[in-house]
């Protein structure tokens, strides 16, 4: 549709599609005329749908900068643009709405943690003990002979049974069965005669 205004050296204002195609070249102008022609329309849209003035300002915006990002990629099948921006303004405003109610959820969650009594400062304290503790262990593991490490290491980290391990390392089961056990009695005496150390 040819549209009789300004910016025009003929008097004749171009259609959407024509500042489209200026615009995907690297005519500036052309996008701000898109903007001037069609940003009322679209804020409307979304103020409509949000109901709140400032969201659907920041949702215009980003309906915008879409537009800007894909420029080289969209190519409108009609000769106004407005109708591929307001499917960009819906999509933009439920993607918002998804990302709102997920936040809502997860502060809902952390509001009944509180008001059901759980202190989420103790929760943090343990697991934070829990690390502590977990960083003494395997300074003390590291403390040990390396074939006691490789066998408690293969056994307990690695979930192998004390058959697996004595083929992994090529010795028999039954030093298998003695290494675990001088490991932990090392293990025990570390942690007693080091109980505050944190590496």
């Amino acid at each position: 549709m040819i549209r009789v205004g300004e910016n025009s050296e003929l008097g004749v204002q171009a259609t959407d599609r024509v500042l489209w195609q200026r615009f995907s070249s690297g005519d500036h102008q052309a996008f701000g005329q898109l903007y001037d022609r069609h940003v009322h329309a679209v804020f409307t849209f979304l103020h409509r749908r949000t109901a709140c003035w400032s969201e659907a300002e920041d949702l215009t915006s980003a309906v915008f900068l879409q537009a800007w990002r894909r420029r080289a990629d969209v190519v409108l099948d009609r000769d106004s643009a407005l109708p591929w921006l307001l499917g960009v303004a819906a999509y933009t405003a439920r993607s918002a709405w998804r990302s709102k109610l997920r936040y809502r959820r997860a502060l809902s969650t952390i509001v009944n943690l509180a008001e059901d009594g759980h202190d989420l400062a103790d929760e943090v304290a343990d697991r934070l003990d829990r690390d502590d503790r977990v960083r003494q262990i395997r300074a003390q593991i590291r403390r040990l002979p390396r074939h006691e490490q490789e066998t408690l290491e293969l056994c307990v980290w690695a979930g192998l049974d004390q058959q697996a391990v004595a083929i992994a390392l090529g010795v028999p089961v039954g030093t298998v069965k003695s290494r675990l056990s001088r490991a932990r009695q090392h293990i025990r005496e570390l942690l007693a005669s080091n109980p505050e150390e944190d590496q």
